[in-house]
């Protein structure tokens, strides 16, 4: 048999019986006087063998190791080490599914700065009457970037603590007047003397476990920095000061 004969008993294409060829997995007659190689029964075999196993998902790594041989992995090995694999996988894409169905099935829909945990959606849906506050929208979007950037034991520490801000009805109208208070410093100067008024009502809101190191933050952070240039000037004062007032409350 010509390659070309080869490849299509096998079912595979001539650049896959050349590329194993090239990596050793396929022996490669020897050229006759013609120029041609001519391949037999044993080759067909084989390359059969290597589609199988290509097929069930093998590397061509492993699959070299299944035709040693000698030193090679026994198939059964290698086998289930791919089952083994299989699962991790499907046990991943069930949860990567549940996650995507609680998002998907959300009272009050996603939000809009999803997707974000279902826990997380559940708490801004309770908030969906603040989405005409510029400062909670930029609030909402921190909220999710740190969701994102926290390791897992800190990301269920946030979001637990959140619930007490955004969970009970007089939470949320603490909030609500936080709000209101930045929203109105959007044009002001940082000396303005409602900034005073605004990070107490800020500080009032947020709870001793949403930022338990709160004191280790000051102006020299990357992020809050970036945080503090995204506001206007008398706003990223009224944070500032309410960032002393939790820091020297928590003392």
């Amino acid at each position: 048999m010509r390659i070309g004969e080869l490849a299509g008993v096998v079912g595979v294409t001539t650049r896959a019986v050349r590329h194993y060829h090239h990596l050793g997995l396929l022996p490669e007659p020897e050229r006759r006087a013609n120029g041609y190689r001519e391949y037999g029964l044993r080759h067909a075999v084989v390359l059969a063998r290597i589609r199988r196993l290509t097929e069930l998902g093998l590397g061509l790594a492993e699959v070299r190791d299944v035709l040693a041989d000698d030193a090679g992995k026994d198939l059964v090995e290698v086998l289930t080490e791919l089952d083994e694999d299989l699962a991790r996988q499907e046990e991943a894409i069930r949860e990567r599914r549940g996650r995507l169905r609680a998002l998907l099935e959300a009272e009050g829909g996603l939000p809009a700065e999803g997707p974000v945990s279902p826990e997380l959606a559940a708490l801004f849906a309770g908030t969906a009457h603040l989405s005409d506050s510029p400062m909670a929208a930029k609030d909402r979007e921190i909220i999710a970037f740190l969701e994102t950037a926290m390791p897992p034991e800190a990301r269920q520490q946030l979001v637990s603590s959140l619930g007490e801000v955004l969970g009970p009805p007089e939470a949320v109208a603490r909030a609500d007047e936080a709000y209101a208070r930045l929203d109105a410093l959007a044009d002001a100067a940082p000396d303005d003397p409602r900034v005073a008024g605004a990070a107490r009502a800020l500080a009032d809101c947020i709870p001793p476990g949403l930022f338990p190191e709160i004191g280790d933050l000051d102006d020299d952070d990357s992020v809050l920095r970036a945080f503090y240039e995204d506001l206007a000037p008398a706003q990223a004062e009224a944070i500032r000061r309410t960032l002393r007032l939790l820091t020297e409350e928590r003392r």
